[in-house]
């Protein structure tokens, strides 16, 4: 494997209603996870995951931007595109 490979996540038009069905999981789901991994690290190490803290209002402040588009879009009668890349990269840790 060559050392970055990119993969299509999303890619198309959509209606406002799919737009935010299929952003809000992805934006969830990331959330979720970094909500596990505090509560995780707090119960094996005793304290919080700061990056990961850190990361959920990120996370949140961004699906409020979504939200806003969207609404926009709804109210102009239109569709979005979206298109996105997930970048996978092998390092040494």
């Amino acid at each position: 494997m060559k050392n970055t490979k990119e993969l299509k996540l999303i890619d198309g038009h959509f209606s406002p209603d799919e737009a935010r069905e299929i952003l809000m999981n992805v934006f969830l789901g990331k959330i979720d996870f970094h909500q596990n991994k505090n509560f995780s690290s707090e119960e094996r190490f005793g304290k919080q995951d700061v990056t990961a803290l850190k990361r959920i209002p990120e996370l949140q402040r961004s699906m409020d931007s979504i939200s806003k588009i969207i609404e926009e879009a709804k109210q102009n009668n239109e569709t979005l595109q979206i298109t996105s890349e997930v970048r996978i990269s092998l390092s040494k840790s």
